[in-house]
């Protein structure tokens, strides 16, 4: 038995390669309903890429990349540790598309590894089967647990 993909679900999947698209598709497909998940974030605005980068920094962290201040979160946790904040795998890249999908399983409870790491081997099963390189940010050295992107 699958899991379905809700309307918000889809809806956040547009502008995401259709490669990745699939994958996360025949991920649905593979997930029992206890592995049901949701679709967070595909495509990410400018707007979103300095929210992302403004939490755990302060504001004099943001003037080197021109993001305005009211974006700093110093207390909030970090959440993005890339160099340049404007070249996350999320936004539009030159083929058009958004090359990254953030993923939870659902309901949502960010203490529960296990269901991401389930959710994680299922998105890897779809990949392969789906023949689309891609990698999970849960095996990263900082591990980003809700991540997927194209390889």
């Amino acid at each position: 038995m699958s899991v379905t993909l809700g309307e918000r679900s889809l809806t956040r999947l547009a502008g995401v390669h259709p490669d990745l698209v699939r994958v996360v598709k025949r991920a649905a497909l593979l997930a029992s309903p206890a592995e049901d998940f949701t679709v967070l974030e595909g495509v990410r605005s400018k707007e979103g890429m300095m929210a992302n980068y403004g939490k755990g920094r302060t504001a004099a962290q943001l003037a080197k990349w021109g993001i305005p201040r009211e974006y700093a979160k110093p207390s909030v946790a970090k959440v993005t540790w890339l160099s340049n904040p404007f070249m996350s795998n999320h936004r539009r890249m030159a083929d058009g598309f958004g090359h990254a999908v953030d993923l939870a399983p659902y309901p949502i409870d960010w203490t529960n590894l296990d269901r991401f790491k389930r959710l994680g081997a299922i998105m890897e099963s779809a990949a392969q089967i789906e023949s689309v390189k891609m990698a999970w940010g849960g095996r990263w050295k900082k591990p980003d647990m809700p991540h997927f992107e194209l390889a």
